[in-house]
């Protein structure tokens, strides 16, 4: 995958974020979405081996569109300034989630936002093995990849069903469970780039299974 073609489209798109534009220069962005399609199908087999739960996913399945939704975001541009995607996208379940663009690079996973039955299991797991979590979060490593939890709205007292001295009441006023990894565009251009995936993955691991085996209750 040529990602300095991928940066280079991108901010041209950026300066001329209309339909016009991506109608003369389709072409260009068909291209690079196959290209980055297959890149993704590479990234899904090797990922593939080294984890062994992990569930297949296509480019094709995993890539995001590039459109904005304007229905429920009428003020943003039409088109995204990058190229995201999801990997390990087992359904009901906390996939991993790469997005290359003008403004940021990053690696991710867990749960956005989730619904509120998703939201009501994790928060039991919680309540019932709390510590492995904080084990997890605590993790030199990890916290070096990861720093804390993806900081997002909180509740300001604790969730129906649980009292305000709970001893994880910090992670469970929390409504998202993720976390973030940027990456520096040059880190995207290097020829190890493919490899700072896998050891993202790998560190990210736990976290995620916790949380798919605490939402799966």
């Amino acid at each position: 995958m040529d990602f300095s073609a991928l940066f280079d489209f991108l901010g041209n798109l950026q300066k001329n974020n209309s339909k016009e534009w991506m109608d003369a220069n389709r072409k260009w962005y068909k291209s690079l979405r196959e290209d980055f399609i297959l890149w993704l199908d590479g990234l899904d087999m090797a990922m593939a081996q080294v984890d062994d739960d992990y569930y297949p996913t296509p480019g094709k399945k995993g890539i995001n569109r590039i459109n904005n939704n304007l229905m429920f975001h009428p003020h943003k541009p039409i088109y995204k300034d990058h190229f995201g995607a999801g990997l390990d996208k087992a359904p009901h379940s906390a996939d991993f989630y790469i997005e290359i663009g003008v403004k940021q690079c990053l690696l991710a996973g867990g749960f956005w936002r989730p619904d509120p039955m998703t939201l009501r299991s994790i928060r039991e797991g919680i309540d019932y093995n709390g510590e492995e979590l904080q084990e997890i979060l605590d993790k030199p490593s990890f916290r070096k990849t990861f720093g804390t939890l993806y900081e997002d709205e909180k509740l300001t007292n604790a969730p129906k069903g649980f009292v305000n001295d709970h001893p994880h009441i910090h992670l469970l006023r929390n409504k998202t469970f993720a976390v973030v990894h940027e990456l520096d565009p040059k880190e995207v251009l290097s020829k190890n780039f493919d490899k700072k995936i896998k050891t993202v993955y790998m560190e990210m691991l736990p976290f995620r299974r916790y949380l798919n085996n605490a939402a799966s209750v």
